[in-house]
């Protein structure tokens, strides 16, 4: 069966395919704003992106998939840390940006082909072009101080994505939450105020943070949803076959990126659109002032592996919200100790293994194929597809794959494949070729340790476990009472905003 994905436009579940003569599936997703660790909301919206990218190479082939993730290097956010830092605004967005390669790494995420940057000079004058372009076409505006929005009224389809109801297009509408002054500065200046800003003109808090404008407009920099549009355009093209993303990303970000791309491209922005759902933390939004926004080092810190996180982000359907806890990475640690177990135990291909069978039809023979992509360097190695064909799976292992191709059912191929090792692999015939082909699809790196060697008792991590989940529910006494008995045991746990560590008591 082919990879059939939900698709937020027409509330469908459509197959996906290439559109393009060339047989290049074109991809696209919103990648992260480097000014602070990424946490691990953020990186359930990549491992789902990363199931998808794994799923197409299966399918198309490695050589046959184009991906772009972009990198926001500059907004109000890596503004503010910069000047709070006062270090130049590419010195920590540079920090930033390679702790997210470290941790998309260690959770055997794929880099994409492409990763451009919004200050890269090429894609800041494909951006100032693009803009250019919307106001010759009437879809933008010079306001008073320079900058650049972008006229909701001036494209009817806004709003399709979405469904934004008509309330939340009101005058003053997109001003909400900002702070008073902000809030009145770009009421000033808007047309309407569910216009939406393409160029910032340069304000004194910037510092020297600016480039060049459009035509008439003063020098600044570009709006968050320009960059997309733009990037996507010089990468893929005018249309590409699917965009991705988290639900939060649903509106504005995506609808705006609907509106400037058909405005000024005149053609379809992309075929088919998916959005992850949020992740909850024991129960509760993530939030800083809830103190649940774990990171990969916090939960290192505390004893768990990255893998085991992969594992946790993989057991609930991708559209439908997340509860994560601590116990639910102990459960995914348990499951991959058993993975490895059977791992261990799988013979190597059978002499007699039939021919793969092509599961979907041979590309004509026109144009040539494109040379395959290198990925860049530091990348988790592609899955090699001369080594085994998806198409020759035993037959205990196809519903595993058949799940993933269903809408992305992870919870449905995890228990897929743990029926069929538990059947035995001689039983289910399962040899090692045929399993690897599963944790590739599935991104699970089974040489990873399920955790670090902290040399952690487990009776001193569950005491730490028991205090900080004392600490966040407010029983201080328990939490004085458990600390007492990690010190007379002879460790030291000391508390960070998001997490702990544990430590052994200094003599």
């Amino acid at each position: 069966m082919p990879i059939r994905l939900h698709d937020s436009l027409t509330r469908t579940t459509r197959a996906l395919a290439p559109a393009q003569p060339d047989g290049i599936f074109r991809f696209y997703n919103c990648g992260p704003t480097v000014y602070a660790p990424a946490h691990i909301g953020n990186f359930r919206t990549f491992v789902v992106n990363d199931l998808i990218r794994r799923l197409l190479e299966l399918e198309f082939g490695p050589a046959k998939i184009r991906h772009v993730r972009n990198i926001t290097d500059v907004d109000d956010k890596t503004i503010r840390r910069s000047r709070d830092e006062q270090r130049p605004l590419a010195d920590v967005t540079r920090r930033w940006t390679e702790k997210f390669h470290a941790d998309c790494d260690a959770l055997n995420c794929l880099r994409p082909h492409h990763e451009p940057r919004a200050t890269d000079p090429r894609f800041m004058r494909e951006q100032v072009d693009m803009i250019n372009t919307l106001l010759e076409k009437g879809n933008a505006y010079r306001a008073a101080d320079g900058s650049v929005y972008f006229k909701v009224s001036s494209f009817p389809g806004y709003g399709a994505l979405s469904r934004v109801k008509e309330r939340a297009l009101k005058p003053g509408a997109a001003l909400a939450g900002k702070p008073a002054a902000a809030a009145a500065h770009d009421s000033d200046e808007k047309e309407d105020g569910s216009d939406f800003a393409l160029w910032k003109a340069h304000k004194p808090d910037d510092g020297d943070v600016q480039w060049p404008g459009p035509a008439g407009a003063d020098p600044g920099r570009p709006g968050w949803h320009i960059e997309c549009s733009a990037m996507s355009k010089a990468l893929l093209g005018p249309t590409i076959d699917l965009h991705t993303g988290g639900v939060d990303l649903l509106f504005p970000h995506h609808e705006n990126e609907i509106a400037q791309s058909r405005c000024c491209n005149g053609v379809e922005f992309s075929r088919h659109w998916y959005h992850s759902e949020h992740l909850m933390v024991d129960g509760k939004k993530m939030a800083k002032s809830l103190n649940n926004l774990y990171t990969l080092d916090q939960l290192r810190d505390m004893g768990h592996g990255p893998m085991a996180l992969r594992y946790a982000l993989l057991a609930g359907h991708p559209r439908k919200q997340l509860n994560f806890t601590l116990d639910s990475l102990r459960a995914a640690e348990k499951n991959l100790a058993t993975l490895r177990a059977i791992a261990a135990t799988l013979p190597p291909a059978a002499p007699s293994a039939p021919p793969p069978v092509v599961r979907s039809p041979a590309p004509p023979p026109a144009p040539p194929a494109a040379p395959p992509v290198a990925l860049p360097s530091g990348s988790p190695a592609a899955f090699p597809p001369a080594a085994f064909s998806p198409a020759a799976l035993p037959a205990a292992l196809e519903p595993v794959l058949e799940a993933l191709r269903d809408d992305l059912n992870t919870p449905a191929a995890l228990g897929a494949l743990f029926t069929a090792v538990n059947r035995g692999a001689a039983a289910s015939g399962i040899d090692a070729p045929a399993f690897a082909c599963i944790l590739f699809a599935l991104g699970l790196n089974l040489e990873t340790p399920a955790g670090p060697k902290t040399g952690v008792p487990d009776e001193i991590a569950t005491l730490a476990e028991q205090r900080w989940a004392a600490k966040k529910a407010k029983d201080f006494a328990a939490a004085d009472q458990l600390r007492a008995r990690l010190a007379a045991a002879g460790w030291t746990m000391l508390d960070g905003k998001d997490g702990y560590k544990l430590e052994p008591a200094k003599k």
